[in-house]
This record gives C-alpha cells, sequence and structure tokens, in this order.
C-alpha cells in the first residue's frame, strides 16, 4: 500500500512512503519527490479550488495544480472558515459495556478518586517559587522510601501571579487552575506558598472557593513566616506531617467510571489523524461506555471541525457554547495581529500537515464518536461524562495543566514527530503515530500505533490496547514519561490578559 485515500471525495491522498518523480499511484505519475506522509493530487485543480481530505475542506489551491503533483504549503493557502453549523443530529449512543471494568485506585473522603498520591506544593506567585523548589527538593528518595503508598512531593510553579488584573478571564483562569490543583483526586496532601503581597491572594482563593485548613491543607506566605529561609524549614515541618498520613491510604478497587482523561496530541504529523488520534477515540468511547470521561482541548486546533462537534452536541445549547470559544479565539488572535493559522507548526509541516484546517480535522479523532456531553471554560471542573471538551491554547503544558485542573486524572497523548511530554499529578501515556518515531524513541513512547499501517492491527484493536493501558496506569503501572522524571516543570497555566 503505497498510499491511502480517506474518502472517496478527497482531491489527495496520501503518501506511506516517500516516491520519487514518475512513480505511478491512483492512476496519476508523481511530479515531484513526495515524502512519507505529503499529500498527491489526484486531479487537477485551478487556483482557488478547493482541496479535500477526510471528505473536507482543507484549504484552497493558491495556484493551478496537476494531478500527480505534491500538494502542500507551496500551493495551498489557508481561508478563515465559514461554517453553517448543524446541532445534535449525528447523536450516536454509547454501547453498554459487555462488563464493567475496575482499576485500583485511591479512593479520598470525599468519593473522588485518585490514580496518583502525590504532596503537592502549589504557589501563588512566581515570588514564592524558589521557596517551593527548595522545600520539595529536600525530601529524597531515601526518605520517602519510608512512605510507599506516596509518589512523590512536587512543586507546582509558574511565572505569573502579579503584575496582572485583580479580575477579569486571565485572573479567573488562575484561580481555577490553583483551585483544581488543591483539590485534585491524586494529591494526598497540599501546601500553599505565596508572598504575601501578591495580585493573587491565597486567601482571595480559599475565601472564593470554600477551602478549609486542615492536617492535609496548609498555606503559609513567605513575609509572615519572615523570610525565604525560614519559610522552606516551616515549609519542610508542614509536609513531614503531612507524609505518615498521606502514606495510610492505600489502593482499593474502582469502577473505570472515575477515570477522566486528558486527550492531547503533539507534534503532529499526517499520520495523527490516521493512526493514534482515531484509535484514542475509539479508547475514549470505551471508557464512555462505562462511564468515564474524555476530555478533548486546545481549541486553536479543532477550528475548522468544530462544525462535526456541533453535530455531536447532546443539546443545541452544548454546541452554541463551543461555537462561542471559537469565536473568541478567532477574535483573540485578530486582536494580537495573529492567524488561526499560525498553527501548524514548522515541525508539522514537515511531518505533512498544510493547514490548520487539516491538523483540526486530525486532532479532532482524538474525541471518538460518543455525544459530546459538556463544553468547559480553561481549568473548569468537568462535570459531565462521556465525551466533553475544554478551552485551551494549542500549547500542550498550558493546556494539560487546565485539563489537570478540571479533574482529569490520567493523559493520553499522541504524538507523530516526537515529544517529551510528561506531567503530574496525573501521568501521561504517549501514543507514537507511526513505528519510525516509536522505534527511534522507545525510551519516550508507551504504545506504537503505528501498526495499524504496517501491522495489520485494526482500529478497534488499537484503540483496545489504549484503554487497557488506561486501566493498567490508573492502578499504578509507571508510564515511560514517568520513568524519566517528567512533569516538574510542565506546570503551566494558561496567561490571558496585560502583563502590568
Amino acid at each position: 500500500m503505497n498510499t491511502i485515500r480517506l474518502h472517496e471525495s478527497d482531491t489527495v491522498v496520501t503518501a506511506t512512503r516517500s516516491m520519487e518523480v514518475g512513480t505511478l499511484v491512483e492512476g496519476v505519475t508523481t511530479t515531484a519527490l513526495i515524502p512519507s506522509g505529503h499529500k498527491i493530487a489526484t486531479q487537477a485543480m485551478v487556483k482557488g479550488d478547493a482541496v479535500r481530505k477526510y471528505a473536507q475542506l482543507i484549504g484552497y489551491a493558491s495556484q493551478d495544480i496537476a494531478a500527480g503533483d505534491h500538494v502542500h504549503t507551496h500551493n495551498v493557502e489557508f481561508r478563515a472558515t465559514d461554517q453553517a453549523y448543524e446541532f445534535a443530529n449525528d447523536l450516536r449512543p454509547v454501547s453498554a459495556p459487555t462488563k464493567h471494568d475496575t482499576f485500583m485506585g485511591y479512593r479520598r473522603e470525599n468519593g473522588r478518586v485518585g490514580t496518583r498520591n502525590y504532596i503537592a506544593i502549589i504557589t501563588s506567585v512566581n515570588c514564592s517559587a524558589t521557596a517551593a523548589r527548595m522545600i520539595a527538593d529536600s525530601f529524597g528518595p531515601e526518605e520517602m522510601a519510608q512512605y510507599p503508598n506516596v509518589d512523590g512531593v512536587v512543586a507546582f510553579v509558574h511565572g505569573t501571579g502579579c503584575g496582572m488584573a485583580g479580575d477579569g478571564e486571565g485572573f479567573e483562569a488562575l484561580q481555577r487552575v490553583m483551585w483544581g490543583y488543591a483539590r485534585h483526586a491524586n494529591h494526598g496532601g497540599v501546601l500553599m506558598v505565596g508572598l504575601g503581597c501578591e495580585m493573587n491572594q491565597i486567601d482571595w482563593l480559599l475565601e472564593a472557593w470554600g477551602l478549609k485548613h486542615s492536617t492535609t491543607f496548609q498555606t503559609m506566605n513567605i513575609q509572615n513566616v519572615a523570610g525565604l529561609r525560614r519559610t522552606v524549614e516551616m515549609g519542610v515541618e508542614k509536609i513531614r506531617a503531612m507524609l505518615p498520613k498521606a502514606n495510610k491510604i492505600s489502593r482499593t478497587e474502582c469502577p473505570a467510571s472515575e477515570l477522566m482523561v486528558a486527550l492531547q496530541c503533539g507534534g503532529s504529523d499526517a499520520w495523527s489523524g490516521i493512526t493514534a488520534n482515531p484509535a484514542l477515540g475509539y479508547a475514549c468511547d470505551l471508557l464512555a461506555a462505562q462511564g468515564g470521561t474524555g476530555v478533548l482541548a486546545e481549541t486553536p486546533e479543532i477550528y475548522g471541525a468544530e462544525h462535526l462537534l456541533t453535530r455531536r452536541a447532546e443539546t443545541p445549547e452544548i454546541g452554541q457554547k463551543l461555537i462561542g470559544l471559537v469565536n473568541w479565539w478567532e477574535d483573540y488572535t485578530k486582536r494580537n495581529k495573529g492567524s488561526m493559522d499560525n498553527n501548524p507548526s514548522p515541525g508539522n509541516k514537515k511531518g505533512g500537515l498544510t493547514t490548520i484546517l487539516e491538523k483540526s480535522l486530525g486532532a479532532a479523532a482524538k474525541g471518538g464518536t460518543s455525544p459530546l456531553t459538556g463544553v468547559f471554560k480553561y481549568a473548569e471542573a468537568v462535570t459531565s461524562r462521556g465525551f466533553t471538551f475544554m478551552d485551551s491554547p494549542g500549547y500542550d503544558p498550558a493546556s494539560v495543566t487546565g485539563q489537570i485542573a478540571g479533574g482529569c486524572n490520567l493523559v493520553c497523548f499522541t504524538t507523530g514527530r516526537g515529544s517529551a511530554f510528561g506531567s503530574k499529578p496525573s501521568p501521561t501515556i504517549k501514543v507514537a503515530t507511526n513505528s519510525e518515531m516509536a522505534r527511534k524513541m522507545s525510551e519516550d513512547m508507551d504504545i506504537d500505533a503505528g501498526t495499524m499501517l504496517n501491522g495489520g492491527q485494526s482500529l478497534e484493536e488499537k484503540g483496545r490496547e489504549i484503554y487497557e493501558m488506561f486501566l493498567r496506569v490508573a492502578s499504578g503501572e509507571q508510564t515511560k514519561s514517568e520513568a524519566q522524571g517528567l512533569g516538574d516543570y510542565e506546570f503551566v497555566p494558561w496567561q490571558i490578559g496585560a502583563v502590568m
């Protein structure tokens, strides 16, 4: 198989291997060198004609294109979408499972379930970041070996919290992130550390979100404690008091319905929308059938595919909420003198993706086929089950930070070019879109979806493989990103608005 045609109405096919000039494929002869994963025109197109893949528009011919030509950024242009939206007319109810699956998780006092058991140090402002890291670094392997049920002490530090407006979108988003991490089911204890004079006051957060001090939830400010050294000493004392309590919690059998998985992709290539993303979508459908939750995000990376999601919205109101997010992003990029087509990145383009429309159609496949049950703000608590959507930028660390704050206790991250991403407190499973990259980055990839192209595995088989890994990792199996210690520097709250 030298090419893949995704739909009979498509005007391009995708090359499964590099092809020389003069190669006969799909009844046409290539007129240029075609890299693997790139597109070949199967019919002539004149300037202005629509270019179609996935039976959808991915751009317009910027010049005449002959049958057999290489179709990419040199002869395809982006235009802003103008969709006619439909709502709730493509609802496919989830199938009842043949059995109810379980995993071994940490059942918290409030009923929520974690897949890991960390002690978190959360900063309110960049000014307390060094203190938080010093506290976390005080707990080495020898001491932590005394607490086998605790996965570690981790500092969640960031570069904002002051020099910002005390209300509005940016402030509210940061407060949602802090609240989401403070109450996350993967945390057995939390210490919040601030400076004292910052805009993002810890006391405001406690009052607004109803957080209460306890033996496993403590706060402190450097200015009140009287300096960095004493803050670190007191922070270490507070964490040492939490560790025995967190260690008493052990894993128990929990239903798969308690899993909430962040659906992510990064370093995408042409195979993302053909192998790994549809397979993850099938896994999401299996999870939804169990009563669990999948959370798709990265609003700029569904641009041009949102009309497919509105058709799956359970109600018109849910669909309209999604359109509202897309409209916000169009305005956001316009006022910042950007373009929605600024994404895909150079690496995405080298991997065969030409426009954001093409990338989005592949990215949306991570959401499977289940009904869309809810649309949420960045870092907002996800309260619907099944397939849901959260607003976020396409920048992976910021997006995943919002999904974890929203309650995701697992992350599944597909990649075609390769990624060294990992996350805490929710572990990241990485799925390679192609076998070549999976072999090259074998220490980073948990699953090779390239076997759908070269190993004869079906979409259903690969999707079930991913789903079954959800259950194993949720029960404590270490992912490759965890084994390499990733996750301490990937906490990146989305900064919205002016820095003052």
